[in-house]
């Protein structure tokens, strides 16, 4: 696996730092690995309202201040596929 860390949440501290990478080496196209907060009960619930989760997968969510990294790290990803 190799992943190209984008960047860190600008306002974080050493307990909560919600994060963005690309794995460039995933399997048919280049992926966003994200690390944010667990969402609570609520927005789970909310969120299967529109798309079920299977235990595989969760619903994290990322300030609004990390934008600018999560669109870093989607022309990376772009960039990455390309590439292929």
């Amino acid at each position: 696996m190799a992943l190209w860390f984008i960047g860190i949440d600008p306002d974080s501290d050493d307990d909560h730092c919600p994060a963005v990478w690309v794995d460039t080496e995933a399997p048919h196209e280049p992926h966003l690995v994200l690390q944010g907060w667990l969402a609570d009960e609520a927005t789970n619930r909310e969120c299967s309202k529109n798309s079920p989760r299977p235990d595989t997968e969760a619903v994290i969510r990322i300030p609004a201040r990390m934008v600018a990294l999560i669109r870093e790290a989607c022309d990376a990803a772009e960039r990455a596929a390309e590439l292929r």
